[in-house]
């Protein structure tokens, strides 16, 4: 079955960095989209990042534009969000995604907390 597992969470200081990854399985990872998104307290689940099947495009919010960066490894069923210069208001719960077969996959996701 579908599955994914998202790591790479913890507390960081405003204006650190970290990076999330997404391990991927029971699918063929390849030929699939993958997106990130985050939940933050209170607020509604908000689209993050989105990166094509090959690789070769991506997409972001406006809020993590030239700060985040998305990336994939084919070989390893792999999503990675390299996140720089990171704010208190990037707290949150990152989930990644997978739209397979008219359905959406989730993971459990990985806490992110920005705070001094």
């Amino acid at each position: 079955q579908v599955q994914l597992v998202e790591s790479g969470g913890g507390l960081v200081q405003p204006g650190g960095s970290l990076r999330l990854s997404c391990a991927a399985s029971g699918f063929t990872f390849s030929v699939h989209p993958m997106t990130w998104y985050r939940q933050a307290p209170g607020k509604e689940r908000e689209f993050v990042a989105l990166i094509t099947s090959s690789g070769a495009n991506t997409g972001y919010a406006a809020s993590v534009k030239g700060r985040f960066t998305i990336s994939r490894d084919n070989a390893k069923n792999t999503v990675s969000l390299q996140m720089n210069s990171l704010k208190p208001e990037d707290t949150a719960v990152y989930y990644c995604k997978a739209f397979i077969n008219v359905r959406d996959y989730w993971g459990k996701g990985t806490l992110v907390t920005v705070s001094s």
